[in-house]
């Protein structure tokens, strides 16, 4: 098998490639990266040093893909930021995760080859998400009659530019399996955190969570009245590779399957939890602003329901939220000589 990761000098894509090469020596793995995001060239010397190729690529162009040879594609590429688009031109998040996933799409149907797409729990209705109904408890808003998100919660009305993009994304990928029969699983993923995130403030919270509470400074709760109640639930990047691995020894059983997949209620958490967690872990106590202005395309609250992922691929998550803190934090403090300038 070989496989071709998009976006694989980015947080998942690195670390997927890395995980699998560790795991299956002699699995041939080809990266391709735009390096756009700041970081991600750093990731070059680790893909190298783990004896996988690096291809300097956009998705958004299609003679990137020219000679690429596969038999799966990771597709992680992605901005995939839900502010995007706000207060300026959608142009890079519509030509990155749409454009890209057609040019994608296009290199997997040459190849006759199966995509895993990674797309997000942001396609759901923002609307629908936060006019449920939620009580407060002392550290965060909490919906007890609610097991999570499923995959049949509603999409319509407004998402962000990004769910809409990985939406669209999602209805191109069915089609391209009808239409050319090929391999698909798509995982609407939630937050992913663990080493090697650079982190910050509108993708990657754990990490910028974590690395403000190291060097002392100062944060913010931001929005719903600036109390940092708003919650969401996680999977450790160990956790998401372990289910890919699963997914790719089982692809002719999964194929065509759509897949909710985060940490559930047990492994949920609000702005006031994590830093409690922090605070604990790291012994620093820092400054936390409360600005009550809520942002475009913001929820208050959203917890994975990952009962299907679970039947059907016998996968749960491992990793709680103190031992994916401590693992950022272990990380963080081992290369802070290599990161400083990248994360701060």
């Amino acid at each position: 098998m070989k496989i071709l990761i998009t976006g694989g000098c980015g947080f998942v894509g690195s670390n997927l490639a890395i995980k699998l090469k560790n795991k299956y020596p002699h699995m041939k793995i080809v990266c391709m990266d735009n390096l756009k995001r700041r970081g991600s060239e750093y990731n070059i010397k680790r893909l190298i040093n783990n004896n996988i190729e690096f291809i300097h690529g956009d998705v958004r162009c299609k003679e990137d893909f020219k000679n690429i040879k596969f038999s799966l594609m990771i597709e992680c590429s992605a901005e995939p930021s839900v502010l995007a688009g706000i207060n300026n031109s959608p142009m890079y998040v519509l030509n990155t995760n749409l454009v890209g996933t057609m040019n994608c799409l296009e290199s997997v149907r040459e190849n006759k080859a199966n995509i895993i797409f990674l797309s997000t729990s942001r396609v759901y209705s923002i609307d629908k998400i936060n006019n449920m109904e939620y009580t407060k408890t002392h550290t965060r808003f909490d919906n007890p009659s609610c097991y999570g998100i499923t995959e049949n919660f509603s999409t319509d009305g407004i998402k962000s530019m990004y769910g809409a993009t990985k939406l669209a994304s999602e209805m191109l990928i069915n089609e391209y399996r009808a239409a050319y029969k090929i391999g698909t699983i798509i995982n609407r993923c939630g937050i992913i955190a663990g080493p090697w995130q650079m982190g910050k403030i509108d993708q990657g919270v754990m990490t910028l969570w974590v690395l403000n509470h190291m060097l002392c400074k100062s944060l913010s709760y931001i929005g719903y009245e600036g109390k940092g109640f708003q919650v969401r639930d996680f999977i450790h990047i160990d956790d998401l590779f372990n289910l890919i691995d699963k997914q790719i020894s089982n692809f002719d059983k999964l194929n065509g399957e759509l897949f909710n997949v985060g940490g559930g209620y047990a492994n949920s958490f609000s702005l006031v939890e994590l830093t409690n967690v922090c605070e604990e872990i790291i012994q620093h106590k820092i400054k936390i602003y409360a600005d009550t202005a809520t942002r475009p395309n913001d929820i208050k609250w959203y917890i994975t329901n990952y009962s299907k992922v679970y039947s059907m691929c016998d996968w749960q998550p491992k990793y709680n939220l103190d031992k994916t803190v401590k693992d950022i934090y272990d990380w963080l403090f081992k290369y802070k000589n290599d990161l400083k300038g990248i994360l701060w």
